[in-house]
C-alpha cells in the first residue's frame, strides 16, 4: 500500500522545506478592494500582520507582511492562536490540486474574537463577542444557498464556487493584501497560517475556556471531517464494525469518531508500525499493517469472513480506494474522504457493487452550524483525546519543514502551527 509520495515529489518539497524567507514586491497595487484594508487596524493594535504564502509549486512559502484584514457584515476578525498542517494544504503546495496564487493556506484554527465586520447581525456579536474563544471550521457555509437551506452545508454551493474555485470569500473578493503595494493574495478556506484571518460566522464555533487552543485546532478539519464521514456519511450505528485505512491525522480521528459512536470493532490499517501503535490509543481493537499482510483479507478474518459494516478511506489513493471497496461487508458502505491528486481514478468492482448492494459514498466533511458544537462538546467530555492525536507542534517560521516532514510520512497525528500567544 503506497501512502506517501513518490521520491520526485520528495524532491520536490525539498526544495520547499528550511526557514521561511522574506522578500519583498514591486508589483502593481492590487484591485480597489485592498484601498478599502488599507487603513484598518485592530483597536488598540496593530495595522499589519503576518502570513505564510504559497506562490508556485516548487518554491517554498514566505512569510510576508499583510494589512490588517477587514472583516464585512457577517464576518469575524480572529486573532489566530493555532492552524493544523493537513494534507489538503499539501496537495496544493504540490499542485496536484489547482488552486489560486498567490494564497494563504491553512485551514484548521483556534483563535480569539477581535473584531466583526460592519453591519453584523447583533445575534452573532452576542454569540461570538470579542474576547470569546472559537474554533473554525474549514467548510464555510453561505447559509443562505439550495444547500445549505436544505441542511447540507457541506455541499455549500458559495464555498465551492468562491472559495475552493476562486480563492475568495462571497463576495468574491478576498480579505489579503500585501502590506507594500497592496497585491491581493487568495485564501484557502480562511487562510489560517497568519496572525489573523476573517472567517464567516457561520463557519465558527465557541471553544470553552477548559479546551486548550493548540490541541483544539484539529476540531475544524481532522476531526470535523471524520464526525461529517461517520455521522452523514456512514450513518454509523452503534455495535457497527468500522476499519479506516490510513491513520494519519484525519484517520486517527476517524479511530476516536468510531469509538465515540460506540463501534464493537475499529481495526486501523496503515503501513508504519508506529502510527498503528499510536492507534490503539486513540481506540483501536485491531491494527492491520498493510506492508506485511493483505489488508482486505485480514479484516475479514476479523470479521468472520463478512467484512466491515463500514470501512473508510483517509488518504486518497488509487490502492486504498480499492481495499476500502473490498473491505466492507455485503450491503457496507465504504466511505472515501481522502483526497487525490488530480485525475486519480478508483476502481470498483462493478458485479459485486450491484449483487452485494456496497454502498460507496464520497464525504468532504461535516456541516458547521450544526455539527461543529457537538464536535467540540465531544472534545469537552473526553470522549476525544486530543493529547494523543497531536505529534507535533511547531512555529510559523518552521512550517516549510512541518509540511515537508508530513510528505514523508514522518508526522504520525497531527502537526499543529503555533501563532500568536
Amino acid at each position: 500500500m503506497a501512502m506517501f509520495a513518490s521520491s520526485s515529489s520528495r524532491a520536490l518539497l525539498r526544495r520547499i522545506g528550511g526557514a521561511l524567507l522574506r522578500r519583498s514586491f514591486s508589483d502593481a497595487a492590487g484591485p480597489d478592494a485592498a484601498a478599502a484594508a488599507a487603513g484598518y487596524h485592530v483597536a488598540g493594535g496593530p495595522s499589519y500582520m503576518r502570513g505564510a504564502v504559497f506562490w508556485e509549486p516548487g518554491r517554498p512559502l514566505t512569510l510576508e507582511e499583510f494589512r490588517m484584514p477587514r472583516p464585512k457584515a457577517g464576518e469575524v476578525l480572529i486573532k489566530t492562536k493555532a492552524c493544523g498542517v493537513c494534507h489538503s494544504d499539501l496537495h496544493v503546495l504540490k499542485g496536484e490540486l489547482p488552486f489560486s496564487s498567490p494564497c494563504v493556506v491553512g485551514h484548521e484554527i483556534t483563535g480569539e474574537v477581535v473584531d466583526h465586520g460592519t453591519h453584523t447581525p447583533t445575534e452573532i456579536i452576542n454569540r461570538f463577542p470579542v474576547g470569546r474563544h472559537v474554533v473554525g471550521a474549514f467548510i464555510m457555509p453561505c447559509g443562505n444557498c439550495f444547500y445549505c437551506v436544505k441542511g447540507q452545508e457541506d455541499l455549500c454551493e458559495s464555498f465551492f464556487a468562491y472559495n475552493r474555485a476562486k480563492g475568495t470569500l462571497y463576495d468574491g473578493e478576498t480579505r489579503l493584501f500585501l502590506r507594500g503595494n497592496g497585491k491581493p493574495v487568495y485564501m484557502y478556506s480562511m487562510g489560517g497560517l497568519a496572525e489573523y484571518c476573517v472567517v464567516p460566522a457561520n463557519a465558527l464555533a465557541v471553544l470553552p475556556d477548559s479546551l486548550p487552543y493548540t490541541e483544539s485546532a484539529i476540531l475544524g478539519c481532522a476531526v470535523f471531517t471524520a464526525y461529517g464521514a461517520l455521522r452523514h456519511a456512514a450513518e454509523m450505528r452503534a455495535g457497527d464494525s468500522v476499519a479506516v485505512i490510513g491513520v494519519g491525522g484525519v484517520g486517527s480521528s476517524c479511530l476516536q469518531i468510531a469509538k465515540a459512536f460506540g463501534a464493537s470493532e475499529v481495526i486501523a490499517v496503515d503501513v508504519l508500525d508506529e502510527k498503528l501503535q499510536n492507534a490503539r490509543t486513540l481506540g483501536a481493537t485491531h491494527t492491520v499493517n498493510a506492508a506485511k499482510e493483505d489488508a482486505v483479507e485480514r479484516i475479514k478474518e476479523i470479521t468472520d469472513g463478512r467484512g466491515v459494516d463500514v470501512a473508510v478511506e483517509a488518504l486518497g489513493k488509487a490502492l486504498t480506494f480499492s481495499q476500502c471497496a473490498k473491505s466492507v461487508r455485503d450491503g457496507g458502505k465504504a466511505v472515501m474522504i481522502g483526497l487525490a491528486a488530480t485525475n486519480v481514478v478508483g476502481e470498483v468492482d462493478i458485479t459485486r457493487l450491484v449483487r452485494r448492494q456496497v454502498k460507496i459514498i464520497g464525504s468532504y466533511g461535516a456541516r458547521a452550524r450544526q455539527d461543529l458544537p457537538q464536535i467540540v462538546k465531544l472534545a469537552e467530555s473526553g470522549a476525544f483525546n486530543l493529547q494523543n492525536t497531536i505529534s507535533r507542534k511547531c512555529k510559523i517560521e518552521e512550517v516549510n519543514g512541518a509540511y515537508e516532514d508530513l510528505n514523508q510520512g514522518k508526522i504520525v497525528g497531527r502537526a499543529v502551527v503555533e501563532i500568536m500567544e
